[in-house]
Parts: C-alpha cells; structure tokens; sequence
C-alpha cells in the first residue's frame, strides 16, 4: 500500500495536482520570501527603522520570515507534514527547548560580560 503526500499548502489553500508541482510551488514561494528579505535588507527602509520591543521592525520582520522558510522547508520538504503526529511534536518541542537554553546562555554571558566592562572586574570566579 503506498502512502500518498497531501498535496496542499497555506491550510489547503493552494492545491496541487503531483508532488512535483507541491515541491515547485513551495519552491516560489520560498523563492518569493527570500527576494523579499533581500530586498528589505538593501533598501532598508526608513520606516522599519522604528524600535518595537527593543529591536529594529526590520528585524522582525527578517526574524519572521526565516521562522516562515524554516517551517515550510522542515514542514514540505523534510516531509514533516507526513509524520506522525507524536514525532512532529518531539522534533519540534526539542528545537524550542533547545533555543530557549541557547537565549538563557546567551542572556547569562552577555550579563556578565556587561558586568565585566561596567565595573571593570570579575565578579564571579569560576
């Protein structure tokens, strides 16, 4: 018995007829969001320069973006989509996981980096 791929994108939305045509659309339209994001980072526009939670709109923007590739691309193309449901919850409760320890680490060290040129000491001595 062979197992047939879903054949849409955007919540089914966009259907296709072949997984050759699934793997083209998803193809432009990575293609179309990553003109997007160079575009932006050429022009930079004047108006994304505006601060919004402590960072520049353009770097949300930019942040949104790959977070959108990188789940079309795991989700098509890695055929997560495919998946069990407890095998996708795994791959992608470990990635969270995994990004928020590496924040936590980045947080800690920037702080005691901080605290190293602001005080001019090492305050804790491992």
């Amino acid at each position: 018995m062979a197992h047939e791929h879903k054949l849409a994108i955007f919540q089914g939305l966009v259907k296709f007829k072949s997984n050759t045509q699934k793997i083209w659309g998803v193809l432009i339209f990575l293609t179309i969001v990553t003109i997007i994001e160079v575009a932006l980072g050429i022009v930079k526009p004047e108006a994304l320069m505006a601060k919004f939670l402590g960072m520049k709109m353009l770097n949300w923007i930019f942040i949104i973006l790959t977070i959108v590739k990188a789940y079309y691309i795991t989700w098509d193309f890695m055929h997560m989509r495919d998946e069990t449901k407890a095998l996708r919850r795994m791959v992608v409760w470990t990635a969270i996981f995994l990004i928020l320890y590496l924040i936590y680490i980045l947080l800690q060290e920037g702080g005691y980096v901080f605290d190293v040129y602001d005080n001019g000491y090492i305050k804790k001595d491992f």
